[in-house]
């Protein structure tokens, strides 16, 4: 899985592979290393959530959480299935930081990719 991340913007592309694993799993992730520790890694995810698929009226419909050393993108259930199982190639979000600050989220299949 690529991660991409620039200013207030996060993108993740995922590769055909990466796409069935979290189809079947309902999660995917991948890491950067930063040197030989455990404490030197980034780990990022893409994970569905759970069933049923509704959603709370001032939940986001995408969802980040973040610790240091673990990115998470939460998509809620009927969304992930809905883009696994259509050709829809990806989906968008912005997701409210402060009054005047959105942090943009883009997914996307990357089905082109050979690795």
């Amino acid at each position: 899985m690529k991660l991409r991340i620039e200013d207030d913007t996060l993108r993740l592309r995922v590769s055909q592979g990466e796409l069935d694993e979290f189809a079947e799993k309902g999660r995917v992730e991948g890491a950067v290393h930063f040197g030989l520790s455990p404490a030197q890694r980034l780990t990022y995810a893409l994970e569905r959530g759970s069933e049923p698929a509704q959603t709370l009226p001032n939940e986001e419909p995408v969802q980040v959480h973040y610790e240091p050393g673990a990115l998470t993108v939460l998509v809620p259930f009927a969304l992930a299935k809905n883009w696994v199982e259509t050709d829809q190639n990806g989906f968008s979000h912005d997701v409210p930081l402060t009054e005047n600050q959105r942090l943009h989220i883009l997914v996307e299949k990357d089905l082109d990719c050979r690795h």
